[in-house]
């Protein structure tokens, strides 16, 4: 008999011999996969100190993964469940102790989306004479069989064509074999900034419960001076009240406020660059959905069924589907047809070390400083935030793609290798031609059209060098001067290029010395 997955989906049933559920970290999700197809069986999650010391993370994201953890823990066991939950300092430590504990026992879990965690699993499994099966993830949209079906034996990919593909696949936004409203990708009408003054809606939040400020004491107890090498632990933070869901029922929640008080404005306003709104109208979903605490599909679908509800512009119901049904199914698989090359790739040679403004937040830049705040209080910003202000800073400056990387992932509560890499390393940095054909580079043209920084910035939009003049200016004129070999023969680019062309002996020599005194004071944290 099969069971009822969530959102409809229909759950093969697994086999009857008795095994061992063992729940990852971010597979938080009783609905589907081996947690809700062996309703009889032991669920096993391990807490391993030692993951968490990998990188200096933010508080919030350690707060945020360990809290919802113990909450899933405490729903199953309240559901009738039997869950061991072992508090280790090494992974290893806790699948040893299991089957100790369990001799001969079979673990059966759903295959991580982090490069080569299941091997590393099985290989644990072997160590101490148990038994492990991986199966599919059902935490996703599309398949690795179906995703490999549509890529072929490319070593490119394009991501539009990809979501048509998923928009065939699911019918999501389909009238028969046509895209509702004639289009699928209305990303021209989603470029608009909001008017003076305007307010957007406030953003949900939850008080903390006690499991929830338990594990808020022992993270600041734990990690903060851990390691090392400068930054120590989650001292870099600047840590703003908690606010993330840490249960399904909180994750519905915020779904629910998304789709009733800020989905009809997602659309325009999805790229806008906004001094002190750091939520405007996302969703704030990504957390939760990458914890599986929510199906992307009850996400998508939510917000698609709201269109039968009331009159739901359809430019921001298809831009919430793009970004997940799009885009995050396809960072999954770049990252795992790709992997481990996409990780170290550096096309453009860039060889800077992050600034430690990334971490100070401690700059004169306005849209630099806000969002970077954000970060350290929040651990999050928007995704033109992300691309568009801080990747393209660090791209400009010759920042290294990996220490790009490596900071991303420390420092955002929704972070995790299989998707900060294809996003950083492939789009942000243009590390590598995979997934983007250019990079996403630009002046303060683009930060001063989506927002409204500029206007209360000590730096001048439109100088190009002397003192005062905005640092994503020379930087820029001097990244594409810096990488003509590389770029200038692109097709997308030669606008720009006969811009750069026109530019004298003199005007390009003032530009590169700029952007190298701009180099070195940011690694001062005097910019």
């Amino acid at each position: 008999m099969a069971l009822l997955g969530e959102a409809g989906v229909f759950v093969a049933p697994f086999c009857s011999d008795p095994m061992t559920v063992l729940v990852l970290g971010d597979q938080l999700n009783a609905t589907v996969g081996p947690v809700a197809g062996r309703p009889d069986d032991r669920v096993l999650l391990i807490e391993s100190t030692s993951l968490a010391r990998k990188l200096p993370y933010h508080p919030h994201k350690l707060t945020l993964v360990f809290s919802a953890m113990r909450h899933f823990r405490d729903q199953l066991r309240e559901s009738g469940r039997v869950v061991e939950y072992r508090q280790v300092e090494q992974f290893a430590d806790g699948i040893k102790a299991h089957f100790q504990a369990h001799p001969g026992d079979e673990l059966v879990v759903m295959e991580p989306p982090s490069d080569r965690a299941g091997e590393r699993l099985r290989e644990l499994a072997d160590r101490y004479d148990g038994q492990l099966a991986i199966v599919e993830n059902e935490l996703f949209l599309c398949s690795p069989g179906q995703f490999d079906d549509w890529a072929g034996d490319e070593s490119s990919y394009r991501h539009e064509d990809f979501y048509r593909f998923m928009r065939h696949e699911t019918g999501y936004l389909m009238d028969g074999s046509e895209p509702i409203g004639g289009e699928y990708n209305y990303d021209e009408e989603n470029r608009q900034t909001p008017p003076d003054g305007y307010e957007p809606p406030e953003p949900p939040e939850f008080e903390p419960d006690e499991t929830t400020r338990d594990v808020q004491s022992w993270v600041a107890e734990t990690f903060d001076g851990s390691y090392d090498e400068p930054p120590y632990g989650g001292a870099w933070a600047d840590p703003g009240p908690f606010r993330w869901p840490v249960t399904r029922q909180q994750a519905l929640s915020v779904l629910e406020s998304f789709v009733t008080e800020r989905l009809e404005q997602f659309g325009p306003y999805q790229d806008a660059l906004v001094a002190n709104e750091w939520a405007l109208h996302h969703s704030l979903l990504s957390p939760a959905i990458n914890l599986g605490l929510l199906h992307p599909r009850t996400a998508i679908e939510r917000v698609i069924e709201a269109t039968h509800e009331r009159d739901v512009p359809l430019n921001s119901v298809e831009g919430f589907v793009r970004q997940v049904l799009g885009w995050r199914e396809f960072m999954r698989h770049v990252y795992r047809r790709e992997m481990p090359e996409i990780a170290e790739a550096n096309q453009l040679e860039q060889t800077e070390s992050l600034p430690p403004l990334f971490w100070t937040g401690e700059t004169d830049m306005a849209c630099l400083g806000d969002v970077i705040d954000g970060v350290r209080t929040r651990g999050y910003s928007h995704h033109i935030e992300r691309l568009m202000v801080l990747s393209n800073f660090a791209t400009l400056l010759g920042v290294k793609p990996q220490a790009l990387n490596r900071w991303f992932h420390a420092a955002y509560v929704d972070a995790y290798h299989w998707v900060t890499t294809p996003n950083v390393v492939g789009m942000g940095t243009f590390g590598t031609g995979v997934l983007s054909t250019k990079p996403y580079v630009s002046s303060a043209n683009y930060v001063d059209k989506m927002g409204d920084y500029c206007s209360d910035c000590p730096y001048y939009k439109t100088k190009t060098t002397g003192e005062g003049a905005c640092p994503f200016n020379a930087l820029y004129w001097d990244f594409l001067d810096r990488n003509a070999e590389h770029l200038a023969d692109n097709h997308r680019m030669g606008l720009v290029y006969n811009h750069l062309s026109n530019k004298d002996d003199s005007e390009r020599e003032a530009i590169q010395d700029r952007a190298e005194t701009l180099r070195e004071r940011a690694q001062r944290l005097e910019l």
